[in-house]
Order: C-alpha cells, then sequence, then structure tokens
C-alpha cells in the first residue's frame, strides 16, 4: 500500500476544507448534492462517450495501482539475467530451455524461448519491443480516460455554476436568497477544479509513471537477452545493467 498517496489525498482534501473554515465557512456551505450530481456525471459522462470499451475496462481494472503500485522487481530481473548469462555460457543456449519453461513473467520467457529457438538478436529485439510498444500504449490510452476527465471536471463545474445562477436570477424577487443563492451556485466550480487538480490529473500521472517503470523493466529484460545472444561476459552483462537499478 503506498501511504504517500493516502496522505497526498488527505493534505489536499484537508487544505481546501481547513481553509474555508479558517475565513469563517461552514461544512454545509462546502456540501450540495445537485453540484456534486451534475460534476460527477458530467465529467463520467463526457469521458465514458469517449473512451474506447477496451480502454475503459483496462482503466478501471489499473486504478488500483494509485494506492497499490505493481512491485517492478529490478534487481531480481539483474540476478535471473546474469544466472541465465552463465548457464548459457556454460550449456548453452539450449541449457536455457529447461529455465523458460519454469520463467513466470510471460515477457521474460518469450524473449527466453525466442533464444532458445536460435533466432538473431536484432529478431528478438525486434519481436520484444514490439511486444513492450503494445503493452505499454495500451495501458497509455486507457490512462487517457482519467486524463480526460481531469479535462473536462472544471468545464462541467462552470455548467452547474451557470446553473445555479439561472435558478437564483428566477428568484430576483425576494433579495434575501441572492447571496446564498450565488455562493451555492459556485460550489460546482469548486467540484469540478477540485476533482481535476487533487484526485484526476494526480491519478493520470501517478499511472503513467507505473506504466514507464514497468516498461523500463522490460527495456532491460530486452537489453539483458540481447547480451547473451551476442555471448557477453555475465559479469560484463550484469555491469550493464545495474545502470536500470534505482538508487536508494
Amino acid at each position: 500500500m503506498d501511504v504517500l498517496s493516502i496522505i497526498g489525498v488527505i493534505i489536499g482534501f484537508a487544505a481546501i476544507i481547513g481553509g474555508n473554515l479558517m475565513e469563517g465557512g461552514g461544512l454545509s456551505t462546502l456540501v450540495n448534492g445537485p453540484a456534486a450530481f451534475i460534476v460527477i456525471g458530467g465529467t463520467l459522462g463526457a469521458a465514458i462517450l469517449q473512451t474506447p470499451k477496451n480502454s475503459l475496462r483496462r482503466a478501471l481494472k489499473i486504478l488500483g495501482w494509485v494506492f497499490k503500485p505493481p512491485y517492478v522487481p529490478f534487481k531480481q530481473g539483474v540476478n535471473n539475467i546474469s544466472r541465465w548469462a552463465a548457464a548459457a555460457r556454460k550449456d548453452g543456449l539450449l541449457g536455457l530451455e529447461s529455465v523458460s519453461e519454469r520463467e513466470k513473467d510471460k515477457f521474460a520467457k518469450k524473449g527466453l524461448q525466442l533464444l532458445v529457438d536460435g533466432n538473431e538478436p536484432e529478431v528478438i529485439r525486434r519481436v520484444l519491443e514490439t511486444d513492450m510498444i503494445v503493452d505499454e500504449q495500451r495501458d497509455l490510452d486507457a490512462i487517457k480516460f482519467y486524463e480526460s476527465m481531469g479535462g473536462y471536471a472544471p468545464t462541467i463545474g462552470i455548467i452547474g455554476a451557470v446553473m445555479g445562477l439561472i435558478h437564483v436570477m428566477n428568484n430576483l424577487a425576494d433579495p434575501s436568497t441572492l447571496g446564498p443563492g450565488i455562493a451555492v451556485a459556485f460550489v460546482a466550480t469548486i467540484y469540478g477544479v477540485a476533482l481535476a487538480n487533487l484526485l484526476l490529473i494526480p491519478i493520470a500521472n501517478k499511472l503513467r509513471m507505473c506504466v514507464n517503470e514497468n516498461s523500463q523493466y522490460r527495456e532491460l529484460i530486452i537489453e539483458g537477452i540481447i547480451a547473451i545472444a551476442d555471448g557477453e561476459n555475465p559479469r560484463s552483462i550484469e555491469m550493464k545493467l545495474n545502470g536500470y537499478l534505482h538508487p536508494h
């Protein structure tokens, strides 16, 4: 569980609520059911309209990465490739056949199978990079769902505010209701801007970082397998791949 993400959400909304209280406002001034319905419903509707079904399904599936990012085993990947390189030097590429059968990572397994089958390094690179690019683009297309919501929410909030002002203008005969009515109307704008900048855009950026990290790990696998195909020394391969490790 990514505690920092939870802390970030709490701090963001606490700052808005706390600032409102410091200005003398109450919690009730920020609570408006119709405004929330307009902003949330309108934003969801617009984003769903522009998102293909597969991308929408993928977007919902990876949402959990915001608070529980997928573990990317960079160090374990370097160790595995070093071990594979040593086995290939000792027993030849066919000695990796049993290793590929036991490998659980589908991407690494495919690379090992290509290696065992005796494909040229450039062929292996082309096949693995194609898989990496396709998977990365699939996730980036899914992330656009949250980016689009972050773009639509402030505009939908303005629509909600205008609708509230129209309601206020219909009650000009009662001046005592104008002030509270206008205040309530602008709550929709707050909802739209806060939803976009405190949740939706940060969620999209966090997911993009997770996708980039996964792509870096796959680049590590590709470079390691190509190095084994080129017959490089296991120690040299390990030293080269250590550049992918994140500093502590």
